[in-house]
């Protein structure tokens, strides 16, 4: 009677249990099945996040893995040891890899040595940021295992007396792939700081680069990363190349100045509040304080 009893319990148990749909799949599932994104508490069924995981990874989409889910507020992110719980150890091994391959990468500081078969992080000596007609500022670096002194740009080896696209022109006549210089009318260049070729076919000067998110200037590739404003573009060679009208860059100006005016009048109404709250929180604080020093000298005493 008690086993018919508990087995029917449990049917009744399972019959209301209420089922979720999973955003990527769409089935309804149970919520054992669902897993929840620690960043954002979004639930998917575990077998998509597996999923998820897996094809970000083998693209090599690395630098960082958000919620799947476009419309999610707070765009949480899958890092390492979560990442570590959904997928199998080679694809984890994978990310691991790529991970530490884009940190190199993107570290002005460091460089792979490009000599075949030596794989050593080389130190790339810093050097004063150069004007802004020099786009390119090539140093030497040395590695420490193989000995080949070579570019910090090209990766070539170093050539005090050349350029990059000198050296590119001497050793491939029938290919001289991207250049590094920045010509003007060119369609194709290198994003300033990782070198990475960018493509513009029309449109805003005002690039950012995909890769490590630098604004720069299109024409002389000069840096936009504080020029909120945008007054690049009003004196100069660069002046009213920036492809808007200037109704467009006014309102534009309008909106910036707009944004640091509130967080100006919104500071200016909260600072009686602050200062009349302030008193209270140091007295609090004191409280907590001489509390903590009470309980420390009970326990001392005891």
């Amino acid at each position: 009677m008690m086993a018919t009893y508990s087995a029917s319990r449990s049917s009744v148990d399972l019959a209301i249990d209420p089922l979720i749909t999973c955003k990527l799949c769409l089935m309804e599932c149970l919520l054992p099945e669902m897993y929840e994104l620690h960043d954002c508490k979004c639930l998917y069924c575990e077998s998509c996040v597996r999923q998820y995981l897996t094809v970000m990874i083998t693209e090599g989409n690395v630098s960082e893995i958000t919620c799947p889910d476009a419309q999610c507020k707070k765009q949480g992110k899958i890092e390492g040891p979560e990442i570590k719980k959904m997928v199998d150890h080679t694809t984890f091994e994978r990310y691991q890899r790529l991970r530490y391959l884009r940190e190199v990468d993107m570290d002005p500081n460091r460089t792979f040595c490009p000599e075949a078969g030596c794989e050593t992080v080389c130190h790339v000596c810093s050097s004063p940021t150069p004007p802004p007609e020099e786009n390119v500022h090539p140093s030497p670096v040395q590695c420490p295992t193989c000995g080949l002194k070579f570019c910090s740009i090209c990766k070539s080896k170093w050539h005090a007396a050349k350029t990059c696209d000198e050296v590119m022109a001497s050793g491939r006549q029938e290919d001289l792939g991207i250049p590094f210089s920045s010509a003007e009318d060119a369609k194709i260049k290198r994003c300033p700081v990782c070198h990475v070729p960018i493509e513009r076919n029309d449109g805003c000067a005002q690039m950012m680069c995909k890769r490590c998110k630098h604004v720069f200037c299109w024409y002389c590739l000069a840096s936009l990363d504080d020029d909120f404003l945008l007054r690049h573009y009003d004196k100069g060679p660069c002046k009213n190349k920036l492809g808007h009208s200037r109704a467009s860059v006014i309102w534009h100006r309008t909106q910036v100045v707009g944004i640091f005016a509130g967080f100006g009048v919104l500071l200016l109404v909260a600072s009686p509040f602050l200062l009349l709250a302030a008193p209270c929180i140091l007295c609090c604080k004191c409280k907590m304080c001489k509390c903590c020093e009470d309980e420390e000298g009970d326990g001392l005493a005891t």
